[in-house]
This record gives C-alpha cells, structure tokens and sequence, in this order.
C-alpha cells in the first residue's frame, strides 16, 4: 500500500489537523452499519482523539477486534484503523501462518488446511494463543492494538468476550468488537484477488463452505458493524485516504 496515511507529515496548523479530523469522523461514521450507541460513540470519539495526538499514546488503551469471514475486508479496514490512530496492528495471518504450516506438517496434515478437525483441534487455539497474548504484551506497555482475525467462535461466546472485557477492565484498557458485514459475492472477489494457498479448499467448495456462513446476522458480541457489502466501507476508506493526503499536503 502506497503512501499510507501514517505517512504524511502531522500538521501543524489546528485548523488543518481540525478538518483532517472531521473527515475521518464522517467517514468512520458512514461505515458504521448498527444505530448509534454508547460504546460506538465512544470508540469513535477514541479513533478520531487518537489521530490528533497520534504518536501520543492516550491514558486509557483500547484493544480493537476486527472481526468477519474470510474476504469482508478485516485486514484493509483494520489498516486505515491502525493508519489514522497509531494504535498497533496485528494481523493473525501475518503473526501465525508460518507457524501453523510448520506445525500441520509436523502432525501429517496438509500445511494449507484451515477447516478439518485436526487444524480446528490442534492449530487454531495455538494461533488465537499466540494473537491475543501479543496484544496483551503491547496493552501492558499502554499501547492499544487492533487484532484482525476471524474471530467467529469467539464472538460466538458470551462468556468468552465477558472475560476478555474482565481482563481489561482490571488493566485499565476499554475493549470495542468490530464486525465486518459482506456479502458473499464480495468476499469470494477479494479471496480470489488475494490468492493465499490457505483459501484453495473454500474457493475448490465454494457452495459447502458458505452454507455454514451467517451472513445475515451480526453477533450479539458486536459494538460495532462495519457495512461494507459490495466493497462500500472498503471504497469509503479509499476515498478517506485520497481526501486526507488532500488536507494533509
């Protein structure tokens, strides 16, 4: 990704920095998809603080959890997040698919696997593992984080973001649950353009494995729904990034 928006020069102006701002509260605000709330006001009210101080962290850390199937965009969203906060990124593919492939292969199965019984049993704990003890390792120096991953069985689980929320609240850190909406035509484009070894079974049994997904429903774990059916949030993000090189240059 080129000229990222972290990139740019801070401004130095207040007016400037004001209207930079303003753009990334209308944007973030036009992809948020559920009704106002509480929790999505103030994360928003957190995103946009953390840009006017970025490079600052704020007292209070956030741990962010960008959350949705395979192709709804939760590795470009969480980017254009890590962009205009400075908060760090971890993306659980980056941080864990070395390692998973070392490890199906060492247990005789196929380094590429991400849906049988063996990967679910043996891989996955490991790389959730792996993922959230990073955060909590950056959390405990007092800089936020946003994890991109999955999440589907974690969000699935009351009792599992409960406890992660208890966890954070006892470290003095706010927790917001972002889940990426997208439709299935739009997730098989961006799977397809992106061509990782680890999606050839999804895209080799196209029909089986969306039958399992619930696209209609958010879950009830969720702060905050990101619309991004049809690619719109991710186009609004791209629109976003021209807009501020536009203020910021």
């Amino acid at each position: 990704m080129q000229n990222p928006i972290a990139a740019l020069p801070r401004p130095t102006d207040p007016t400037t920095s004001n209207t930079a701002a303003k753009v990334i509260e209308q944007s973030l605000d036009a992809v948020f998809d559920n009704p106002p709330s509480i929790k999505r006001t103030a994360f928003l009210n957190r995103a946009v603080d953390a840009w006017r101080v970025r490079g600052q962290e704020i007292a209070r850390p956030t741990l962010t959890l960008v959350g949705g199937y395979a192709g709804s965009g939760k590795t470009e969203f969480s980017r254009f997040l890590s962009e205009i906060t400075g908060w760090a990124l971890l993306d659980k593919d980056s941080m864990t698919c070395a390692m998973a492939e070392r490890l199906l292969t060492s247990l005789g199965g196929d380094l590429h696997d991400r849906h049988t019984e063996l990967y679910l049993r043996e891989v996955r704990p490991l790389e959730y593992r792996c993922l959230m003890e990073t955060a909590f390792d950056n959390l405990h120096v007092g800089t936020s984080a946003i994890l991109a991953a999955p999440f589907i069985a974690e969000l699935a689980d009351a009792d599992w973001i409960c406890r992660l929320t208890d966890r954070c609240a006892a470290m003095g850190v706010d927790v917001a649950v972002i889940w990426m909406s997208c439709d299935i035509e739009s997730m098989r484009r961006h799977i397809e353009f992106r061509s990782a070894a680890r999606d050839a079974w999804k895209l080799a049994n196209w029909g089986t494995y969306t039958s399992g997904l619930d696209i209609h429903n958010i879950p009830a774990t969720a702060d905050i729904a990101v619309d991004n059916r049809l690619g719109a949030a991710i186009d609004l993000v791209k629109q976003t990034r021209e807009s501020l090189k536009q203020v910021l240059t």
